[in-house]
Protein backbone atom coordinates (compact mmCIF):
# COMPACT_ATOMS: atom_id res chain seq x y z
CA UNK A 1 0.00 0.00 0.00
CA UNK A 2 3.19 2.28 0.73
CA UNK A 3 3.93 1.82 -2.93
CA UNK A 4 0.41 3.08 -4.04
CA UNK A 5 0.68 6.03 -1.70
CA UNK A 6 3.47 7.07 -3.52
CA UNK A 7 1.78 6.75 -6.99
CA UNK A 8 -1.17 8.52 -5.37
CA UNK A 9 1.61 11.52 -4.47
CA UNK A 10 2.63 11.21 -8.34
CA UNK A 11 -0.94 12.29 -9.15
CA UNK A 12 -1.52 15.38 -6.54
CA UNK A 13 1.85 16.63 -7.94
CA UNK A 14 0.05 16.74 -11.40
CA UNK A 15 -3.11 17.83 -10.20
CA UNK A 16 -5.17 15.00 -10.41
CA UNK A 17 -7.24 13.45 -7.37
CA UNK A 18 -4.34 11.59 -5.44
CA UNK A 19 -5.20 7.73 -6.11
CA UNK A 20 -2.80 5.49 -6.61
CA UNK A 21 -2.67 1.99 -7.61
CA UNK A 22 -0.68 -1.46 -8.49
CA UNK A 23 -1.39 -4.93 -9.50
CA UNK A 24 0.78 -7.74 -7.84
CA UNK A 25 1.36 -11.27 -9.47
CA UNK A 26 0.38 -14.53 -7.61
CA UNK A 27 3.81 -14.46 -6.44
CA UNK A 28 3.61 -11.03 -4.87
CA UNK A 29 6.03 -9.09 -7.27
CA UNK A 30 4.80 -6.22 -8.96
CA UNK A 31 3.78 -5.95 -12.60
CA UNK A 32 2.26 -2.85 -12.89
CA UNK A 33 1.25 0.71 -11.33
CA UNK A 34 -0.94 3.43 -11.55
CA UNK A 35 -2.12 6.82 -10.38
CA UNK A 36 -4.51 8.63 -11.73
CA UNK A 37 -4.09 10.62 -15.05
CA UNK A 38 -7.54 12.41 -16.11
CA UNK A 39 -6.74 15.69 -15.83
CA UNK A 40 -3.19 15.24 -17.38
CA UNK A 41 -4.62 13.10 -20.08
CA UNK A 42 -8.27 14.31 -20.25
CA UNK A 43 -9.78 10.70 -20.30
CA UNK A 44 -12.58 10.07 -17.98
CA UNK A 45 -11.10 6.06 -18.12
CA UNK A 46 -7.89 7.01 -16.55
CA UNK A 47 -8.46 6.11 -13.31
CA UNK A 48 -5.43 4.43 -11.28
CA UNK A 49 -6.27 0.97 -11.10
CA UNK A 50 -7.58 1.11 -14.91
CA UNK A 51 -4.21 2.12 -16.05
CA UNK A 52 -2.70 0.05 -13.31
CA UNK A 53 -4.52 -3.22 -14.98
CA UNK A 54 -3.90 -2.16 -18.37
CA UNK A 55 -0.37 -2.13 -17.81
CA UNK A 56 -0.40 -5.31 -15.69
CA UNK A 57 -2.33 -6.97 -19.21
CA UNK A 58 0.43 -5.36 -21.77
CA UNK A 59 2.97 -7.01 -19.54
CA UNK A 60 1.73 -10.45 -18.96
CA UNK A 61 0.43 -10.70 -22.93
CA UNK A 62 -2.95 -11.30 -21.15
CA UNK A 63 -6.04 -9.66 -20.68
CA UNK A 64 -7.11 -12.66 -17.76
CA UNK A 65 -5.14 -11.49 -14.30
CA UNK A 66 -6.20 -14.70 -12.41
CA UNK A 67 -4.20 -14.81 -9.36
CA UNK A 68 -3.05 -11.31 -9.05
CA UNK A 69 -4.07 -8.60 -6.49
CA UNK A 70 -4.82 -4.86 -7.59
CA UNK A 71 -3.81 -2.59 -4.42
CA UNK A 72 -5.53 0.89 -4.42
CA UNK A 73 -5.44 3.42 -2.18
CA UNK A 74 -9.27 4.69 -2.87
CA UNK A 75 -11.88 2.24 -2.82
CA UNK A 76 -12.91 1.37 -6.75
CA UNK A 77 -15.58 3.00 -8.49
CA UNK A 78 -18.18 1.13 -10.67
CA UNK A 79 -16.08 1.21 -13.51
CA UNK A 80 -13.41 0.29 -11.71
CA UNK A 81 -14.63 -2.46 -10.12
CA UNK A 82 -16.55 -3.50 -13.19
CA UNK A 83 -12.72 -3.58 -14.99
CA UNK A 84 -11.12 -5.55 -12.01
CA UNK A 85 -14.28 -7.77 -12.30
CA UNK A 86 -13.46 -8.57 -16.27
CA UNK A 87 -9.53 -8.42 -15.74
CA UNK A 88 -10.28 -11.94 -13.22
CA UNK A 89 -8.34 -10.31 -10.47
CA UNK A 90 -8.43 -12.54 -7.54
CA UNK A 91 -8.00 -9.88 -4.68
CA UNK A 92 -8.51 -6.02 -4.16
CA UNK A 93 -6.83 -4.56 -1.67
CA UNK A 94 -7.99 -0.96 -0.49
CA UNK A 95 -7.05 2.27 1.65
CA UNK A 96 -9.40 4.48 2.10
CA UNK A 97 -13.57 3.52 1.80
CA UNK A 98 -15.60 5.84 -0.72
CA UNK A 99 -19.15 6.12 0.92
CA UNK A 100 -19.82 8.67 -2.06
CA UNK A 101 -18.93 6.23 -5.03
CA UNK A 102 -17.48 3.06 -3.40
CA UNK A 103 -18.39 -0.06 -5.33
CA UNK A 104 -16.50 -2.57 -2.98
CA UNK A 105 -18.45 -2.82 -0.54
CA UNK A 106 -19.42 0.82 0.87
CA UNK A 107 -22.26 2.54 -1.34
CA UNK A 108 -22.59 -0.39 -3.95
CA UNK A 109 -20.50 -3.90 -4.01
CA UNK A 110 -20.40 -4.74 -7.70
CA UNK A 111 -17.30 -6.81 -6.79
CA UNK A 112 -19.07 -9.48 -4.79
CA UNK A 113 -22.14 -9.03 -6.67
CA UNK A 114 -23.63 -13.02 -6.65
CA UNK A 115 -24.68 -12.67 -10.68
CA UNK A 116 -21.58 -12.00 -11.59
CA UNK A 117 -19.25 -15.35 -12.87
CA UNK A 118 -16.01 -13.54 -11.06
CA UNK A 119 -15.97 -12.54 -7.28
CA UNK A 120 -12.58 -11.43 -5.87
CA UNK A 121 -11.75 -11.57 -2.45
CA UNK A 122 -11.90 -8.09 -0.91
CA UNK A 123 -9.42 -6.81 1.32
CA UNK A 124 -10.23 -3.09 2.98
CA UNK A 125 -8.88 -0.65 5.16
CA UNK A 126 -5.05 -1.11 4.77
CA UNK A 127 -3.60 2.30 6.01
CA UNK A 128 -6.69 3.64 5.32
CA UNK A 129 -6.16 6.51 8.09
CA UNK A 130 -3.02 7.50 5.37
CA UNK A 131 -4.75 7.40 2.59
CA UNK A 132 -7.79 9.26 3.66
CA UNK A 133 -5.27 11.78 4.80
CA UNK A 134 -3.71 12.57 1.65
CA UNK A 135 -7.45 12.74 0.06
CA UNK A 136 -8.33 15.24 2.12
CA UNK A 137 -5.41 17.36 2.29
CA UNK A 138 -5.93 17.29 -1.59
CA UNK A 139 -9.45 18.26 -1.66
CA UNK A 140 -8.89 21.28 1.05
CA UNK A 141 -5.83 22.86 -0.74
CA UNK A 142 -7.97 23.08 -3.61
CA UNK A 143 -11.48 24.13 -2.18
CA UNK A 144 -11.94 28.05 -2.29
CA UNK A 145 -13.05 29.71 1.04
CA UNK A 146 -16.21 31.34 0.92
CA UNK A 147 -19.85 30.21 1.05
CA UNK A 148 -20.68 27.23 -1.00
CA UNK A 149 -21.70 27.80 -5.03
CA UNK A 150 -26.16 28.00 -5.67
CA UNK A 151 -27.83 24.65 -6.24
CA UNK A 152 -28.53 24.30 -10.01
CA UNK A 153 -31.21 22.71 -11.67
CA UNK A 154 -31.07 21.12 -14.75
Amino acid sequence: MRRALDEAARAAASGDVPVGALVLSPAGAVLATGHNEREATGDPTAHAEVLALRAAAARLGEWRLTGCTLVVTLEPCTMCAGALVQARVDRVVYGARDEKAGAAGSLWDVVRDRRLNHRPEVVEGVLAEECGAQLKAFFTGRRAPGPPPPDTDF
